[in-house]
């Protein structure tokens, strides 16, 4: 790093591509790999992510909005790409059409929008619909899957290419017997539209989870998420068996200051911190605002010079104290690891969710964009 501050992530594009292979080879070459690329690639950069997967072979992307589907487009990238939020108004549904974004739908008003976008641009629009067989958030309940695939009828403009679903609790094997309640519902869902007239060519319910520990939900196509981006270790199952897997992003600063801190001395806001002895203190430029949360406070460690050390105190919006009194040597200019690999040493993502109380998809999705990524691969692109 040169210049600016000297705090950074790095995004191996090359382990995106490995994992991108990983989950080739599991679920078997006649079945077509969405790549989620929603929350700008959980975090890692939508656009830079989709370019190398797209080489990679990628079938379809998928994103949360409209809004992340453009970005997509704007970039130049041209495959096929579904929004799973669908859109928000007229507006949106004539530029998904004039886009070539397809859609996932869950509401007669949306297909009715998309169906007059369709028609004004004389053309018939492809779309995805959504069956909530248990999930509970978007989608048309599957006991109304019959009454929805007739509605759909009325809109001869507005093709149902897809049928898809989503699972709750396929990373937890006690719960297998609800992920397969899951699937028998999608299934008669499907055949329902089939019933109706619709001829969906794909049907989709496996995430990251499902797509590895549950080979019956792969269907035509499978839609992993925090896999490609080397995140498993708290959304996989041991059903799964060793994914082989690499992480993608590391999160990365330098010691900006080190000053000796007296015993009893307090450290950060609170004062949450008191020193037990003489205590060499290191400052790092990176904080909660940078999406180190604050949830680490005296409670994680960082690698500096081929050493763990201890967060110390409260990390603050833009700061953190690190103790380094057992690592020899340690300077203004240092890298500090604070996610990620060095030498033998690792920061996983999910250790760091662990101890924060969440998962790891919070934590790189988390990294702001006031961090800068810095891409690497064997090849440029």
């Amino acid at each position: 790093m040169q210049g600016g501050r000297p705090t950074w992530a790095e995004v191996d594009l090359d382990a995106l591509a490995w994992n991108f292979h990983a989950v080739r080879r599991r679920v078997g070459a006649g079945v077509r790999v969405m790549a989620v690329l929603k929350a700008d690639a959980y975090g890692h950069g939508a656009v830079e992510c989709a370019r190398r997967l797209a080489r990679e072979g990628a079938d379809w992307f998928g994103v949360a909005t409209f809004e992340e589907g453009l970005e997509l487009r704007r970039a130049g990238l041209r495959e096929p790409v579904l929004c799973f939020g669908g859109f928000w108004g007229a507006d949106e549904a004539a530029a998904c059409v004039r886009e070539n974004l397809t859609p996932v739908l869950y509401r007669l008003d949306m297909a009715e929008a998309l169906e007059r976008a369709a028609r004004d641009a004389g053309v018939v629009a492809d779309a995805h619909v959504k069956i909530d067989t248990g999930m509970g958030r978007l989608g048309v309940r599957h006991e109304e899957a019959a009454e929805f695939a007739r509605a759909l009828r009325a809109f001869p403009s507005v093709r149902v290419e897809g049928v898809m679903t989503h699972f709750a609790v396929a990373d937890d094997p006690d719960r297998d017997c609800f992920t397969l309640d899951q699937v028998t519902r999608f299934r008669e869902a499907v055949r329902l539209f089939r019933e109706r007239g619709h001829a969906p060519s794909i049907e989709h319910m496996a995430n990251s989870a499902a797509a590895f520990a549950h080979p019956e939900t792969r269907g035509q196509m499978v839609r992993p998420g925090g896999v490609l981006y080397g995140l498993w270790r708290d959304v996989l199952p041991n059903s799964a068996g060793d994914p082989d897997l690499r992480p993608v992003m590391s999160l990365r600063s330098r010691v900006v200051l080190v000053k000796m801190v007296h015993s009893g001395e307090t450290l950060g806001y609170g004062c949450t911190f008191v020193a037990a002895r003489e205590t060499l203190v290191a400052t790092v430029p990176v904080g909660y605002h940078d999406g180190y949360t604050r949830a680490l406070s005296n409670r994680g460690r960082v690698i500096v010079r081929g050493n763990y050390a201890p967060v110390v105190g409260r990390i603050s919006m833009d700061l953190t104290l690190v103790d380094v009194t057992d690592v020899a040597g340690v300077r203004v200019g240092d890298v500090v690891t604070l996610l990620g690999e060095e030498g033998a040493l690792a920061v996983p993502a999910e250790d760091l969710a662990r101890t924060a109380g969440t998962i790891s998809y919070e934590i790189t999705c988390g990294i702001s964009h006031r961090v800068p990524r810095i891409y690497t691969e064997a090849e440029s692109l």
